[in-house]
């Protein structure tokens, strides 16, 4: 029946989304417990918040400040956005949080500044990538910066770095230490580094909108010589109103080059648009732009 064909194909896609959101929850609390807390560093939003109350009340309450101070956003997130989602969040904040209190007496590691910073950045950052790539979620201000971008404009990644700087900077003020208020900074600069690398991957994407005054000679060249498929759109010239034929391709970050170099070679007064992808989806696949064995197939 469709119905059970349907749920046979939806339970390996849970249970993978749900382990690898519980890999992620247990590489975060890893990091926490033996790089981050031992050494008074302090991670962006909610958790940066619930690490300076546990350095001002006790090592004892990281896990329940994590969780109180993730409810009201946890309700925002029912309301505003999808339940979906605040089931994926609810089971990744439950889990760190648990994780958290299962790792409190694990030895932290002793090494220099450098080393904590890096690998506790870089071990943070790929437990927390993992979950935001599998749906959920473990910072609440994530929430408030959508629910503000909705309201006021300020895009979600303006009204995170705002909060982060204020938390950093109460961090130092309260502390009356500065130092570990800028290696605190620096280990988010890592680990947000390493979360952007988890979701997007390795193999950066670019979309690529070639007008040109040689279309079909063009479109030819690409798809014969680097074998990538591309669109033809319609379009017209604001001023002269004249009608073009706009290309668009999708090319991996290393074949870029090649891409430009072919384009100015077939014509030199070609207009060339260059943004970044983050994701793009083919289908049911992940879109990939260059296989030798499915050359052109991938734009119609």
């Amino acid at each position: 029946m469709p119905g059970q064909a349907h749920k046979t194909k939806s339970l390996p896609h849970l249970f993978a989304t749900f382990f690898w959101m519980t890999l992620g929850a247990f590489l975060a609390a890893l990091s926490i417990r033996i790089f981050l807390f031992p050494h008074q560093l302090i991670d962006g939003g909610i958790v940066g918040i619930a690490l300076i109350l546990t350095r001002l009340y006790g090592a004892g309450y990281l896990s329940y400040f994590l969780i109180i101070l993730n409810l009201p956003f946890i309700y925002l997130a029912y309301k505003y956005i999808r339940r979906s989602f605040v089931i994926h969040m609810l089971y990744a904040v439950l889990f760190f949080a648990g994780f958290l209190f299962l790792l409190q007496d694990f030895t932290p590691f002793d090494g220099d500044n450098l080393e904590i910073i890096v690998f506790g950045g870089a071990l943070l950052g790929i437990g927390v990538g993992l979950i935001i790539r599998y749906g959920g979620c473990l910072d609440g201000t994530e929430i408030m910066a959508i629910l503000i971008n909705r309201k006021k404009g300020f895009t979600v990644g303006q009204v995170v770095l705002v909060i982060n700087i204020f938390i950093f900077g109460a961090y130092g003020w309260i502390f009356q230490d500065w130092h570990i208020a800028l290696k605190s900074l620096m280990t988010y600069i890592v680990a947000f580094k390493m979360i952007d690398m988890v979701i997007v991957g390795l193999d950066e994407l670019k979309s690529v909108l070639i007008i040109s005054s040689k279309p079909k000679e063009l479109s030819e060249a690409i798809m014969t010589e680097l074998g990538l498929g591309l669109t033809i759109m319609h379009g017209k010239g604001g001023f002269s109103g004249n009608a073009r034929e706009i290309l668009f391709v999708i090319v991996e970050r290393l074949d870029l080059s090649d891409l430009k170099e072919l384009i100015l070679r077939e014509d030199p007064t070609a207009f060339i648009a260059i943004e970044n992808l983050h994701e793009v989806v083919y289908g049911k696949h992940a879109y990939v732009p260059y296989k030798k064995k499915q050359r052109g197939k991938f734009f119609p």
